[in-house]
């Protein structure tokens, strides 16, 4: 009996959004003085030996030294794009995907993402309270045609189309993880909660 090692997962930060409501290049703006990829980014460096970010030709990066940069197709806008690219570079390997607006996502979560079993599952994504955030998990190869099939078809809410995959879902206890940045005002929300942290830094057991 051959048994086969699961192939160890790369992380890829998705930086192809529009970021509207934020004035546009989401990936650059400045949450205390860091820009906001940073800090996902950092998330998936610490959990996994190879990282990426992917984004559009046209999208505002800051600097990223020593980090690789892979282009999705300009068309069309939408959030399928860059999981669905990322999983054809990534060939045989599972993808860690997390979105450029989650500050507050931490290695040990990618951890447990990168570890969980799917079992016949395509992917295993995040989900706290009963709300799914289906561009935070781990994606597996033999979801790239589903997923391929609906990026082709009519557009269709986000959640409904990883929801049809039946992915595995990991709960998490702390929303500050999910937290997104979307507009003005979650950027201060963000910068006090990442002032309370340092603050009352939380004991790990």
């Amino acid at each position: 009996m051959v048994i086969r090692r699961r192939r160890k997962p790369i992380g890829v930060v998705l930086a192809g959004g529009l970021g509207l409501r934020l004035g546009g290049g989401k990936a650059a703006v400045e949450l205390a003085g860091r820009p906001l990829i940073s800090y996902p980014l950092a998330a998936l460096a610490t959990a996994l030996r190879e990282v990426a970010v992917i984004a559009k030709s046209d999208s505002e990066l800051p600097s990223l030294p020593g980090v690789t940069v892979w282009i999705e197709p300009d068309a069309p806008r939408h959030p399928l794009v860059g999981l669905v690219e990322a999983l054809g570079i990534a060939g045989d390997r599972p993808v860690v995907v997390c979105p450029v607006d989650l500050p507050f996502v931490t290695p040990e979560l990618i951890g447990r993402l990168a570890r969980a079993d799917p079992g016949k599952a395509p992917a295993v994504v995040t989900t706290c309270r009963g709300e799914m955030q289906p561009l935070l998990g781990c994606y597996f190869q033999r979801g790239l045609e589903p997923l391929r099939r609906a990026l082709a078809g009519p557009a269709l809410p986000l959640t409904d189309v990883i929801a049809d995959l039946s992915p595995r879902l990991l709960e998490v206890e702390n929303p500050d993880e999910l937290l997104n940045v979307n507009a003005p005002e979650d950027i201060l929300h963000a910068a006090a909660l990442l002032d309370r942290q340092r603050t009352h830094p939380r004991v790990k057991s």
